[in-house]
């Protein structure tokens, strides 16, 4: 090997080693990646616990006597469209819009309240009908994995009035914009599990 070549060789070494860290936005949004890789395997095992469950009723109702699916129906559609709305927001952040970020979180959070409503009004419908998590294993995987969720999203809407009350009081600095990035993932990681629960829960699981 010639010397041009070696030492051509380590100055293309040192020059790759020598860029520095990624940037922090590509740090940040690489780590919350594996955070939701996580939740993901946490969703998986819930899943995996009702399919196994699901025919478990001890006698008690099953999904079919208990699921309303036009309820459902609507709760996925708020969800979806939160979903458009949380794109549009982040576009709006991107451009460090604040008429449009205000604006795409306000109807986001209105919608995704609205789905914890209707999941909240089902839960209590059950209840009522003595369909409670301890009355069968089936009711007991159901509650926990939609529970679950729920509580995700419930926490997502938290986590949209702090960020912008963050955007009120500090604009649109980076740090605050790594953040929004992050809560995009976080929801639109949520309408994909929303997704498959309601293909396994409310439309397989009754037939």
């Amino acid at each position: 090997m010639s010397a041009t070549a070696l030492f051509g060789g380590e100055a293309a070494l040192g020059a790759l080693t020598h860029r520095g860290p990624a940037p922090k936005r590509i740090v940040v949004a690489y780590g919350f990646w594996i955070f939701l890789l996580s939740d993901v395997v946490m969703f998986s095992a819930l899943f995996a616990t009702y399919a196994v469950l699901v025919n478990a009723t001890a006698g008690g109702p099953n999904g079919a006597e208990l699921f309303n699916q036009t309820s459902v129906a609507i709760e996925t559609a708020c969800l979806l469209l939160s979903s458009y709305t949380c794109g549009l927001m982040s576009l709006a952040v991107n451009s460090q819009n604040r008429t449009g970020t205000y604006l795409g979180a306000a109807v986001t959070f209105v919608l995704g309240a609205a789905f914890l409503a209707l999941e909240l009004h089902e839960f209590a419908g059950m209840i009522a009908k003595g369909a409670t998590p301890e009355r069968s294993a089936f009711l007991s995987a159901f509650f926990t994995l939609v529970g679950c969720h729920g509580l995700h999203v419930t926490i997502g809407l938290l986590w949209l009035t702090v960020m912008m009350a963050q955007v009120a009081t500090k604009g649109f600095r980076a740090a605050v914009q790594r953040r929004l990035l992050c809560f995009s993932l976080f929801w639109h990681a949520l309408d994909i599990i929303w997704v498959g629960l309601f293909t396994i829960v409310y439309l397989i699981g009754i037939e």
